[in-house]
């Protein structure tokens, strides 16, 4: 591989954080960055999660730092900021993953399952693109990455209220496009089409042949595919490094065609 290309995708000496990253796209996330050379902050309410993500970064070759943060709190988030600063002296990159789902129709939400999901998907996303730009600004610029969904473009059965968090996450991946990037900051999101994780209905169904029967109907898309948290963590990483210098306010959407837009 040509040293400029290796370059471009090189995030050797740099700082990332990563909410949600105990698990499912923020651990693989957390390991793709260090695979390219970041030290990688991890943060999660899972301990035992975090702690694996933090031996695979380790294993790696990269500096990790594990902290327990629940995202719905702004003083939480803000002091996961400081505490990266402390550690490893400025923040790059900024992934926010960390996301819930309670999966129940629209007739059925009672307010306490709209209010866990909007402070996780929708407050998390907006404190952590806050103390991100707080610090990059500082530093003279960086990347910050929403995980959004193909919820966030189309409805589904079972899920509008976790959709209507999403498309909002892409609508404040926009709206700090344009006011962090005139100090540097570039804002992007991933709209993941549906990817085995351990918060998906297929992980948990305990039923054999009722979970292939799902991940059969799962993989009619145009590529016939459904995604590894791998594939989403290789476009946080384009997202996060230099090969994307020139692209904001966009949302990706690795989805095997499911949605287009």
């Amino acid at each position: 591989m040509h040293d400029d290309l290796v370059r471009s995708l090189s995030m050797e000496g740099r700082v990332s954080v990563v909410t949600g990253g105990g698990s499912g796209i923020g651990r693989a996330s957390a390991v793709v960055l260090a695979e390219a050379g970041a030290n990688v902050v991890v943060c999660d309410l899972d301990e035992g999660g975090m702690a694996e993500t933090v031996r695979l970064v380790e294993e790696r070759g990269a500096r990790a730092l594990a902290v327990r943060v629940d995202v719905a709190s702004r003083s939480e988030v803000d002091a996961l900021a400081d505490k990266a600063v402390e550690r490893f002296g400025r923040i790059d990159a900024w992934v926010n993953c960390a996301g819930v789902i309670i999966p129940k129709g629209v007739i059925d939400v009672i307010e306490a399952d709209v209010d866990f999901q909007v402070a996780v998907n929708m407050k998390g996303v907006l404190w952590g693109c806050q103390a991100a730009a707080r610090i990059m600004a500082r530093n003279g610029g960086g990347s910050i990455v929403n995980i959004s969904s193909t919820g966030g473009d189309q409805a589904s059965p079972g899920i509008s209220v976790y959709s209507m968090t999403k498309a909002a996450v892409n609508a404040l991946t926009r709206a700090c496009a344009l006011e962090f990037g005139p100090s540097g900051i570039r804002v992007n999101g991933v709209g993941p089409g549906f990817t085995l994780t351990p918060m998906t209905s297929v992980a948990r169904e305990p039923d054999p042949k009722r979970r292939e029967e799902m991940i059969a109907a799962l993989k009619k898309n145009p590529l016939g595919m459904i995604a590894d948290p791998r594939d989403q963590a290789l476009t946080v990483l384009y997202l996060a490094s230099d090969a994307s210098r020139f692209v904001t306010g966009q949302t990706v959407r690795p989805n095997g065609g499911a949605c287009m837009s």
